[in-house]
């Protein structure tokens, strides 16, 4: 039997190898299901064999059983018997093998050696889209991008686990939970009140942050990223679709300074505000917080993004905000649009095993109503949101036209959606607006 070190150069199928895959199931149909799971139909090369495993999946599927005679039978049925080899073909390959034990070692070599094929067409597909002048090269760049990564994905299949495995891995957690007490489970946000209800942010949740404009939500979001990225010291993306990253940055700088933004746009500030200023460019310039300002960002362009910087380490996930992206695919409206949008960043919160935070508009409803008090429903241009978002949040400051009002500077946050939590109505905090910053309205609060 020839291996893949002994293939002849440009030779990205194995016959050999095809062959011993099927007789090892049709010795023991027992391990069908095994390496089912690793080899599909089109992973085969030659026609044939492809023709085959229809049958054994189609038999399998219908009579939980199959054997040369009924595969045969099957394969008439399909009008494919004359491109197979007849019975005694399918009795040959049963001795090609002594037994089936290497059964998963031949599929996981079929599917490597179709994967090398797909590549192969990638590449030459991408080297055709880059005469393709009628493209512009973002466009061209994205597709060729597209294709490698889609190949990627497909090498993860996700399917079914004895809950044993699922049992094991959430005992130690619990372990090491309990041995960490009191401490969140989560990424914290850098404001306790919030952190007491969410137990800060998880992994593979997808949580919206959704608010009229000027609520705040940019600010809030800026505020998680400096703490999570300096004082957690972790990995933080912020993909900005709003404002460039010099912007961003000078948020940054006025939170961790308490400088106003306006002194920091105008440099007008005194030495010890320069001072102040300096130490914290200084102490930004060894985060590992990364700002990406790409305006109408698709989600697959992200999804990319987020998977180079995945290699390096990534903690968090910041999109501000989220009815700014493009979805980069036709739809027929907008809201089938944002639909995308959404079920993708819900995808990539799973893909990648982080958490996602996204900003998101409310609709001008609202502000025609007498009760101001965001609701699901308002979420702007889609349904999908509150049904992909493991957690929505709605910002809020009831008080902020009356200038001359005590509590003008007084925000509530409420907890609308939590998939895996309590909600909460109205968490209160306090909006220092020159700073455009969140914090707590009594350190050590707890909310009720």
């Amino acid at each position: 039997m020839s291996s893949e070190s002994d293939l002849l150069p440009g030779q990205l199928f194995d016959r050999d190898m095809e062959e011993a895959l099927i007789g090892a199931v049709l010795i023991n149909p027992d391990v069908y299901l095994d390496v089912s799971q690793i080899v599909e139909a089109n992973d085969f090369y030659y026609k044939s064999h492809q023709y085959i495993w229809e049958a054994i999946q189609h038999l399998y599927a219908t009579e939980r059983s199959f054997d040369a005679l009924t595969i045969r039978n099957e394969l008439i049925a399909q009008n494919h018997a004359d491109d197979t080899g007849g019975v005694d073909y399918l009795a040959g390959l049963a001795n090609r093998v002594p037994s089936s034990l290497h059964a998963e070692y031949y599929a996981k070599s079929i599917n490597d050696l179709a994967i090398r094929r797909r590549l192969l067409a990638s590449a030459n597909d991408i080297a055709k889209l880059a005469y393709r002048k009628d493209f512009d090269i973002d466009t061209t760049i994205e597709m060729a991008e597209q294709s490698v990564f889609g190949i990627g994905e497909s090498r993860y299949k996700s399917g079914l686990v004895p809950v044993r495995n699922v049992v094991r891995d959430y005992i130690e957690r619990l372990s090491e939970k309990s041995m960490h007490t009191g401490e969140l489970s989560g990424l914290g946000t850098g404001l306790r009140s919030v952190d007491v209800v969410l137990d800060g942010l998880h992994a593979s949740d997808f949580s919206i942050v959704a608010g009229r404009p000027g609520m705040g939500k940019t600010g809030f979001l800026i505020g998680i990223a400096r703490h999570v990225g300096l004082e957690l010291k972790r990995n933080v993306a912020i993909f900005s679709l709003e404002m460039s990253s010099e912007q961003v940055l000078e948020r940054l700088v006025a939170q961790m300074t308490e400088i106003d933004s306006q002194k920091l746009r105008s440099a007008r500030m005194s030495n010890r505000e320069m001072d102040l200023a300096m130490h914290a460019l200084e102490l930004l310039s060894e985060a590992h917080i990364y700002v990406d300002d790409t305006p109408a960002i698709t989600p697959m362009q992200l999804h990319t993004k987020c998977l180079r910087l995945k290699e390096q380490g990534l903690d968090l996930v910041i999109v501000d905000y989220l009815q700014l992206m493009s979805g980069g695919v036709r739809t027929e409206n907008r809201v089938q649009e944002v639909s995308y949008i959404s079920r993708a960043l819900k995808g990539l919160a799973r893909d990648l095993d982080v958490p996602v935070l996204a900003a998101a508009q409310l609709s001008r409803a609202i502000e025609s109503r007498q009760d101001k008090n965001p609701v699901l429903s308002d979420l702007r241009e889609s349904g999908s949101l509150e049904q992909d978002a493991d957690i929505v949040m709605f910002i809020s400051r009831p008080h902020q036209s009356e200038k001359d009002h005590p509590d003008r500077n007084k925000a509530k946050l409420s907890i609308a959606k939590h998939r895996n939590g309590p909600v909460h109505s109205g968490i209160e905090l306090v909006f220092i607006e020159p700073l455009a910053m969140f914090h707590d309205l009594y350190r050590g609060q707890i909310p009720e």
